[in-house]
């Protein structure tokens, strides 16, 4: 298989791929925000609240583009300090960040001339929330990534609208009364040309992203139902052609990306050899909402990610920000505690390599740092001793 593959993109171009995706399992643990105008709802619409993660509501409630769209008119987030954003997630240990600078909702989290349902346009904060987050990201020694929702979107006719053929979770968002696409708005979608929305918007909305903004790490596009491979390879050959060195998430569709995840707050049952990254939520939702109080601790969350990284795993944690711009304080207090958890054990994160063992460890994880050392990782209430089987060569 590698053969093969030198062989289709000759050796330089499959040694630069080798190259950056080292670089990504060297990362290993990333923060995740999601933020939109689906924040400003917090998950509540006329009385009612949402029982679906928070980014969903306009779906949840079928709101109207003509309705939904004047939230943006409210949103002025007076307490978005990025660097803020940036020493917390570096504090943590993080290392990357992914920003969604366009969700399904349709608006952009960022300066983009393509349409002007955006947060410089169309909302009285009238700042670039991703240009200042990235800035302050490399401030800090992180590096930026972006997600993209390239198949749905709700603001746009021409978007797709899968009504068919997706499973147990259509099955899910029917019984919500939810739907992929915006069938309230254009309940006909005869004369839907995904295509033409390909071409109009979401092109030259990565063309902005991938040419303004500097370097970018990953992309993370999502919910590729119904792209058909060519649509996905044309995608991907766009974005490497704009920058060669970004790595793209699976979710571009039809095998396509450079690493892959598993379901959305799915850990690892195992090991992986392919690069893979787990993306996982403080609490229920990815996008905030008022009444979700099922907070994971930062001891979960350490627990969680030492499982992933003794797995060969990056691992990315999603915050929700609140409609003023911080972290909700939950969040905040979990990333303290893993900043300080970092302070106390001087444990490694970055660079790690998965546990050389075969077995799972009764008492915690095994992950490799510094290139031959064994680091183990002690649950907290383990009181046994350690015992640690299958080492064949002599003990520094």
């Amino acid at each position: 298989m590698v053969a093969a593959l030198v062989a289709l993109v000759g050796w330089g171009a499959f040694a630069a791929f080798e190259t950056d995706i080292a670089a990504f399992r060297e990362a290993r643990f990333g923060m995740f925000i999601h933020w939109g105008l689906y924040t400003q709802l917090g998950g509540r619409w006329k009385g009612e609240r949402m029982d679906y993660i928070g980014e969903w509501i306009q779906s949840r409630y079928q709101i109207p583009n003509a309705e939904y769209g004047l939230l943006a008119k409210e949103f002025n987030p007076t307490k978005f300090d990025a660097d803020e954003w940036a020493r917390q997630a570096k504090d943590a240990g993080m290392e990357y960040v992914v920003f969604t600078t366009k969700h399904h909702e349709g608006f952009s989290m960022y300066a983009t001339k393509v349409s002007d349902y955006n947060i410089v346009d169309a909302t009285p904060f009238k700042r670039d929330a991703f240009g200042e987050l990235a800035a302050a990201c490399r401030r800090h020694g992180l590096k930026v990534g972006i997600y993209y929702s390239q198949n749905l979107d709700w603001h746009e006719f021409d978007a797709a609208d899968p009504r068919e053929n997706i499973g147990r979770r259509r099955t899910a968002l029917a019984n919500k009364g939810m739907s992929w696409g915006n069938s309230w708005d254009w309940p006909d979608a005869t004369n839907k040309d995904f295509d033409r929305y390909l071409k109009a918007k979401v092109y030259p909305q990565l063309k902005e992203l991938l040419t303004n903004y500097g370097e970018i790490f990953v992309i993370w596009f999502d919910c590729p139902n119904g792209m058909t491979p060519q649509q996905s390879k044309d995608l991907k050959d766009y974005v490497r052609s704009l920058q060669p060195h970004v790595l793209v998430s699976g979710r571009i569709g039809n095998g396509f990306g450079d690493f892959d995840t598993p379901g959305d707050n799915q850990l690892l049952t195992g090991k992986s050899e392919f690069p893979l990254e787990c993306p996982v939520t403080l609490n229920d939702t990815w996008g905030f909402k008022y009444d979700d109080h099922n907070w994971k601790s930062g001891y979960r969350v350490a627990c969680d990610l030492m499982e992933t990284l003794s797995g060969n795993a990056n691992y990315i944690l999603n915050i929700g920000p609140r409609p003023d711009g911080r972290f909700p304080d939950a969040s905040s207090d979990v990333l303290r505690e893993l900043a300080g958890w970092r302070r106390k054990t001087d444990v490694q994160i970055k660079g790690t390599k998965e546990s050389p063992f075969a077995q799972a460890m009764p008492w915690g994880w095994c992950t490799v740092a510094d290139g031959n050392v064994l680091q183990l990782v002690v649950k907290s209430d383990w009181t046994n001793e350690l015992a640690v089987c299958g080492v064949r060569n002599e003990i520094a």
